[in-house]
């Protein structure tokens, strides 16, 4: 299983018919419930940390395959039909403004998790993808996926032309700056991306730390330099605004990058300065890779691969729902028919 990845999608307008989102989250509701009782909450929150596995899902409910719009709509059901009380799983957050009650929102939650730890976690989250990943995609939407043990953060930025999903999982993350993000695919590939969460740019990110820490002298070095035309010294923002920043940090002395990223006011303009004159000083060469490296069952709401079929969406709701009831009382075999049928499918597939 993944536990974090990368898709890019093209910018498609238009909202999703109240009709299909209605179905949209009777159908995620069912599904989540089954899973859930299959497999438990935490797995859940595995396979919504996948972005392809996001993506067949999205599918299923009836969004269309490839469109912007399947993270905002899939995520919005999800919001909908998920509850702690039934499912164990909770979703905050979601496009625009109302990423920003984020905070608000997990601290309303009736269920036994560190509050504070998760609001820290929506936080970081959406300033790593926002400035430690200069991708040229500006981040617009935000989700997170709660349970009492794990949870996963689901968020899309954009540019002129395309957005791109970022997926991220609690289990086995070691930091907020480092290799964050695994198992990363996308269609489009950008030219020249500032990563500093890569391995690559690990002695970057440390030589950026010693900058910190001794920033009047690099100041001082900076102003004596007789700059080259190079491509990469032009883009050094030494602004008046990145200056304060900078010197601010000085005072504290952070005593990792996790620190100076979550520092209030580090935006993208001063962690790319930051990064540059570390490279110029200490020689650090910096790394400009990319880390960017779907099922139809229902159809899709612009008619592709075909117009969403409306009896065929209520029936899989329905036939989902009488298992998961059933087994409620004791009796499995409909969901055990149903795990048969799945396993001979996957069999046909390896043939």
């Amino acid at each position: 299983m993944r536990r974090s990845g990368v898709a890019d999608l093209p910018l498609h307008s238009g909202r999703a018919p109240k009709w299909l989102f209605e179905r949209m989250v009777e159908l995620a509701d069912v599904i989540t419930e089954f899973i859930v009782i299959e497999y438990g909450e935490d797995e859940f929150i595995r396979r919504i940390s996948d972005p392809f596995w996001f993506q067949a899902f999205s599918c299923v409910l009836g969004f269309d395959w490839h469109s912007s719009g399947t993270t905002t709509t899939t995520t919005g059901a999800l919001k909908v039909a998920l509850k702690p009380e039934k499912h164990g799983i909770a979703v905050c957050g979601g496009k625009g403004k109302t990423a920003l009650k984020t905070p608000e929102e997990i601290k309303k939650l009736p269920m036994d998790i560190e509050t504070e730890e998760l609001i820290r976690v929506s936080r970081m989250t959406a300033k790593v993808d926002n400035t430690c990943l200069q991708d040229g995609y500006s981040l617009y939407h935000h989700t997170i996926f709660i349970t009492e043990n794990k949870w996963a953060v689901v968020q899309q930025g954009m540019n002129e032309k395309h957005a791109r999903r970022y997926h991220w999982l609690s289990e086995k993350l070691e930091s907020f700056v480092k290799t964050p993000h695994s198992g990363i695919s996308a269609e489009r590939i950008e030219e020249r991306v500032l990563d500093m969460t890569s391995n690559e740019n690990e002695s970057l990110r440390k030589a950026s730390l010693d900058a910190i820490r001794e920033f009047p002298s690099i100041v001082r070095e900076v102003k004596r330099l007789k700059m080259p035309f190079h491509h990469e010294l032009r883009e050094i923002d030494l602004s008046e605004r990145s200056l304060k920043v900078l010197e601010r940090l000085y005072e504290l002395q952070p005593s990792s990058y996790e620190e100076i990223v979550e520092f209030r006011g580090a935006g993208p303009k001063t962690i790319r300065a930051l990064a540059l004159v570390s490279s110029l000083i200490y020689g650090e060469e910096i790394s400009w890779r990319d880390p960017a490296k779907y099922s139809y069952a229902h159809g899709g709401k612009d008619g592709t691969p075909y117009p969403v079929d409306k009896r065929n969406m209520k029936r899989s709701a329905e036939i989902l729902r009488r298992a998961i009831e059933e087994c409620k009382l004791g009796k499995k075999e409909r969901i055990l028919a149903i795990k048969r049928l799945s396993d001979f499918m996957r069999s046909l597939e390896h043939d």
